[in-house]
């Protein structure tokens, strides 16, 4: 089994991955498998340098292979707003209600018919060493004048889809699995992963310790090695 660590702490994104990812031969982490691993900082300008970032970040720290998600939504009519700023746009982070109340305010003026906005993911993955990886995916939609529907998190209830007629929040979980930015993007990464596994013997045990990490990163990187170099996927729409 090859094992992958997820860099994220937010519970529906990692849901998300690991059905997206489902690969066999891939044993997934979290970061809740790593307690000691301090808070990474998100500094960078655009989803590509935050995914990145955390990607690089956790390998090195787990010397295993590290997937990053960095994602959020682009509002035309806000000059690309929230953008990396998506998680805390109210000013905290991680408050999807009160994010959707900043966004609804900030475009209160704004006719339906101008409110074009897109959801944007970018998937890197890391080595202890260096970035293999990157992805994305876009879901192009509008901002809807009032939130619909309870599915999904984030600004969903209020991303619409005029394809479907209705937000990403009234959607099934199967139709957003299909369609979204971050399915795009995964669809992008599923062959990198492929490739690795074909190139990877490494075994998954339940809990790696120190002495266990530090082997899997020497498997990783010689396996790396074997012709396999860094890729940058274009982006998927």
């Amino acid at each position: 089994m090859l094992p992958i660590v997820i860099a994220t702490s937010n519970r529906h994104k990692l849901v998300e991955l690991r059905t997206l990812l489902a690969i066999e031969g891939i044993c997934w982490y979290s970061l809740s498998d790593f307690p000691g691993l301090p808070p990474i900082k998100e500094r960078g300008r655009t989803f590509d340098a935050n995914a990145t970032t955390k990607a690089r970040t956790v390998a090195r720290y787990t010397g295993m292979l590290a997937l990053a998600d960095d994602s959020g939504l682009e509002v035309d009519a806000l000059g690309g707003k929230p953008g990396v700023l998506s998680a805390r746009f109210c000013g905290r982070h991680g408050d999807d209600q009160a994010n959707n109340v900043t966004l609804l305010s900030s475009l209160d003026a704004v006719p339906l018919s101008h409110r074009r906005a897109r959801y944007r993911c970018c998937l890197a993955l890391a080595s202890p060493s260096r970035l293999i990886a990157l992805t994305q995916g876009l879901w192009e939609g509008l901002i809807a004048l009032r939130p619909a529907g309870r599915g999904g998190f984030g600004y969903d209830p209020l991303f619409f889809i005029p394809r479907f007629g209705k937000t990403v929040g009234q959607m099934p979980a199967r139709v957003k699995r299909r369609f979204s930015h971050r399915a795009f993007a995964a669809r992008g990464m599923r062959p990198v992963l492929r490739q690795i596994l074909r190139h990877s013997k490494d075994s998954c045990q339940n809990r790696p310790g120190p002495d266990q990490n530090h082997s899997l990163s020497n498997a990783i990187g010689l396996s790396l090695n074997c012709g396999f170099g860094s890729l940058i996927v274009p982006v998927s729409r």
